[in-house]
């Protein structure tokens, strides 16, 4: 069983923690860790970073803003952490935190440990010793919208997060904001980005309610339980999280999968396995999610579109920190390509007018 679970591997050089000021400060406030700490680092993402604890007998995982990054509010660990707080009380997948810090004397940025949950992951292919085939991969797909379903339903003012977000002008907000990120981070003259921003800029839909948003929903940040992989057991990485319109949520997952018929180069990105005999079709997730919603989904377009432009300025972010010299993460070094690819495949979409 241990083989399937998602593990850690070495910590990356330059993304080292001071184990013994952490080992002081764990159990200085977490009473029930004793005893030896070891570090390592889970191997994917791009933001955030992520590492597996063990002290004595106890595993837990960090997280904590990467290292260089100027960007405050998109690494903020109390807004993660009490979102997770009040979350995981209501919304069973969403971990359990344990302790934040925000003294930087620590590990030089703060940081929140919460606990480990074991499980499947799915990033570039089905794990060895996983079993999913093409039935089980529809009933996962069933799964994966269902459970994104069961989080839009949460009362988010009734579980004490009615400051998270501000519902009202969300999409705008949205457009707006990652349109002028795209712009502060630039390095390439890429056109086809700032022709899907004009796009968008023109043809925002209203808002078609307010609901708790995941806001990076897919494959590789769910867990899913080892014996049977198609129930979800866990949502992971928070730190985009809001309040906001639900369907732009539906929107990123959109963006993030994969089908059968797209591109060479498109199905090249590490976008998970969701191409896979049996598995759902966009058009088909977003069916079910109307269906088990009760509400008809207009503008399904520009929600994948923007889904689009939005990861593209995301891996655009990154690569600046990667050229700016504040990060020496070499995975980061080819995302310009990246930028290109989902700015070209927003624009092909637009302009077929389909997702």
């Amino acid at each position: 069983m241990s083989t399937v679970l998602d593990s850690a591997r070495n910590v990356r050089s330059g993304e080292e923690l001071d184990a013994e000021k952490l080992r002081q400060w764990l159990t200085g406030n977490i009473p029930e860790l004793k005893g030896d700490i070891s570090i390592q680092q889970f191997p994917s993402g791009h933001s955030n970073l992520t590492y597996l604890l063990k002290v004595g007998e106890k595993e837990l995982v960090l997280r904590r803003p990467p290292f260089g990054s100027k960007v405050k509010t998109a690494h903020d660990m109390g807004r993660e952490y009490k979102v997770l707080s009040h979350l995981s009380q209501a919304y069973p997948p969403a971990p359990r935190p344990l302790a934040l810090c925000d003294d930087v004397s620590v590990l030089g940025a703060p940081f929140y440990v919460m606990q480990r949950i074991h499980g499947v992951i799915l990033r570039k292919g089905i794990p060895e010793g996983v079993s999913l085939p093409p039935q089980k991969l529809r009933t996962l797909c069933e799964s994966f919208i269902d459970n994104l379903l069961t989080l839009h339903a949460v009362d988010w003012k009734a579980i004490g997060l009615s400051d998270l977000g501000k519902p009202e002008g969300y999409v705008e907000r949205q457009v707006s904001g990652w349109t002028r990120r795209y712009k502060d981070s630039q390095t390439d003259d890429i056109p086809v980005i700032e022709e899907v921003a004009r796009w968008l800029a023109q043809r925002m839909p209203k808002e078609s309610g307010a609901s708790i948003i995941h806001n990076d929903y897919k494959y590789d940040n769910i867990v899913l339980d080892p014996v049977d992989p198609t129930r979800i057991i866990g949502v992971l990485d928070w730190e985009m999280s809001t309040v906001g319109d639900p369907l732009m949520d539906l929107g990123t997952a959109l963006g993030y999968w994969i089908q059968a018929d797209d591109s060479d180069e498109l199905r090249m990105l590490p976008f998970g396995p969701t191409d896979l005999p049996g598995s759902f079709t966009r058009q088909q997730l977003a069916d079910r999610y109307a269906e088990k919603s009760g509400k008809p989904i207009a503008d399904l377009l520009f929600y994948f579109c923007f889904a689009l432009f939005k990861t593209a300025v995301v891996l655009q972010q990154i690569y600046f920190r990667y050229k700016q010299g504040l990060t020496k993460d070499e995975r980061f070094a080819p995302l310009i390509f990246g930028v290109q690819i989902l700015a070209s495949r927003a624009a092909a979409a637009a302009e077929a007018g389909h997702i």
